[in-house]
């Protein structure tokens, strides 16, 4: 098989015989939902290749290629009437440079337009007998050429817009007074962007223009267009369009098989690989209502052409080329509050919890220094760091991290928050790896004793729990290049605080397995000063009352949850458990069980 990581180009993929999984067939609801649509989904996910899928589907110039791109497929055995009966212009705002200042801009996008534009003129040339003429200074009059030649043809336009939000974000994402007004030129009064969707607006009352499909990451720009587009209709929320660009896990699992046999691996590896990627790579959902969770698909396709290049693992299961979100979740964290929201995150036990998704912001949202919960657990959403997770009993939406690999995203930026001195990530990383190679915990907890419980006492977080060491423990143990780690794992009906077990392909390296459960205790609980509690040893404060019950409470838990994790995983695992109790932001006492 040929993978085709990094290749949207729907016509290479069909006729050069890549991997593609069929989605051919929401051609139909695509056309039955709307004229006017807008899809959003996080980067690489696959927009790309969608808006590609309906360029040669609908384009009149490739009528006769039909069979051959669409015969196999499911739209291909039952087309509906539209295939072939269109001119199409596709514009990737992708491709616009927010650079310079906002003079530089419109031209950078009056210059993409009218490259488009030049294209299309020589794609079509023998379907055109009105000549389309380019003005290099208004690509709005290029367009409205465009519109004037298809009326002197039986057929009308397909406009398709990729990335729609692409550069607004990025102006918007910069800082100060220059950002804020380069993006109010391009949208506020008669900015070009803003002109440009009332052009488009204009074209489909009877100007040749007749369905216009649109993707972006978020609906940020789309707010500040509204007075001169408010047309488009909105369907990223829709169950029936919830795959339209992930995987589902059984179209993965037989590729799996092919793979695995082609390597010459048992049979059983690909039961592996699969549950290894569902834990890295699934868990995207994009509606309400919507059945069941998808695969991002440049991770899969990442992993599958890794795996079937070397028949081996990827080392590192997060692709650079998503790595970028990390941005995302960092200019969330420096909203005021944001710091609080991106550590919630990481807790699937308290989870985020909004009435009801943002759809509706735009610049003035984004720059004002003043932001709910809601607008930035949204944000987060769109970003394709937080997917829906059902609801509460009072029907509030729950909002979590879809996977490993973006929690390996929140996990890096909370080290940064709360670690930036590169000598103290230096050590944090060197007791863990002594954790992990002899199960020493010691010089973890005097770690995490002198320096990060002195982080979280100096702000003002809405918890001091078990949730406080848990975060402190895995912000600086995470490990996924040689670890599954996950918080609050159901084992045997119960939830262990935190496991890491080594990935089967690391294996072969002298590595521990690791379980926890974390407890907390109250200065005045234990009816101690920090002071008299920083002057006892440990085993002396092991021997006081309060923690010798929250000692016993756990191990009856951490035995059964070991037990589980034995019969599970059988005789590979190198299993050592741990009991952590803390006394306050002060001390750290704990026992192997």
């Amino acid at each position: 098989m040929k993978f085709p990581y990094g290749i949207c180009d729907f016509y290479h993929i069909i006729t050069e015989g890549y991997f593609y999984v069929d989605r051919t067939d929401r051609i139909r609801l695509i056309e039955e939902a709307g004229k006017h649509l807008l899809l959003v989904r996080p980067r690489r996910f696959g927009k790309s290749l969608l808006l590609s899928m309906l360029e040669n589907y609908y384009d009149v110039a490739k009528a006769d290629g039909f069979n051959t791109l669409f015969g196999h497929l499911s739209i291909g055995r039952n087309p509906t009437s539209r295939h072939n009966q269109y001119f199409v212009l596709k514009l990737d705002f992708s491709a616009v440079s927010s650079l310079g200042d906002a003079h530089e801009i419109q031209q950078a996008l009056n210059d993409h337009i009218n490259g488009c534009i030049e294209q299309f003129i020589a794609h079509y040339h023998n379907l055109l007998e009105y000549d389309i003429e380019i003005n290099e200074t208004n690509a709005l009059r290029s367009f409205q050429s465009v519109l004037a030649a298809i009326q002197q043809t039986p057929y009308q336009l397909y406009l398709l817009i990729d990335e729609y939000d692409n550069f607004g974000n990025e102006v918007m994402m910069g800082s100060g007074s220059v950002s804020r007004q380069r993006y109010e030129t391009l949208l506020y009064g008669e900015g070009v962007l803003k002109a440009l969707f009332k052009a488009i607006k204009s074209a489909s009352a009877g100007l040749g223009l007749d369905r216009v499909f649109i993707t972006g990451v978020s609906p940020v720009v789309l707010s500040d267009v509204t007075s001169g587009y408010n047309i488009a209709k909105n369907i990223y929320l829709d169950p029936e369009f919830n795959d339209i660009c992930g995987f589902w896990e059984s179209e993965i699992e037989e590729t799996l098989n092919q793979i695995v046999g082609a390597c010459d691996m048992p049979l059983e590896k690909a039961t592996e690989a699969l549950a290894m990627m569902r834990i890295f790579y699934n868990g995207y959902c994009f509606g309400y209502d919507a059945a069941g969770y998808v695969y991002n698909p440049t991770l899969v396709l990442y992993f599958l052409e890794h795996l079937q290049r070397r028949c081996q693992y990827p080392r590192n299961l997060l692709d650079s080329n998503l790595a970028m979100d990390r941005d995302k979740i960092t200019y969330i964290s420096r909203l005021p509050g944001g710091e609080r929201i991106i550590l919630d995150a990481i807790d699937e036990e308290t989870s985020l919890r909004i009435a009801q998704l943002a759809d509706r912001f735009g610049v003035e949202d984004m720059l004002d220094a003043s932001k709910d919960d809601t607008f930035m657990i949204s944000l987060l959403y769109y970003f394709g760091v937080l997917t829906f997770g059902g609801d509460t009993e009072l029907g509030k939406l729950i909002l979590k991290i879809p996977n490993l690999v973006v929690r390996k995203l929140y996990v890096e930026r909370i080290q940064e928050m709360l670690l930036p001195d590169l000598g103290d990530k230096n050590e944090a990383l060197r007791v863990g790896e002594a954790l992990f190679s002899t199960g020493d915990m010691q010089p973890l907890c005097d770690f995490i004793e002198e320096r990060y419980f002195k982080v979280f006492d100096n702000r003002d977080y809405r918890w001091t729990n078990e949730l406080t060491v848990k975060t402190a423990f895995l912000t600086l143990l995470f490990n996924d290049t040689f670890y599954i780690m996950d918080s609050e794992t159901e084992l045997e009906r119960g939830y262990a605080d935190l496991t890491m077990i080594l990935r089967p392909d690391m294996r072969r390296y002298p590595l521990l397995d690791i379980l926890m459960e974390f407890k907390y205790i109250g200065l005045k609980d234990l009816g101690l000063s920090g002071a008299e509690v920083k002057q006892m040893g440990r085993e002396e404060l092991k021997a006081l009352a309060p923690i010798q019950k929250k000692l016993a409470e756990s191990k009856a838990n951490l035995r059964g949850y070991r037990q589980a994790l034995e019969v599970k995983y059988g005789n590979e695992l190198r299993l050592h458990s741990y009991i952590v109790v803390a006394l306050g932001f002060d001390r750290l006492v704990w026992e192997a069980v």
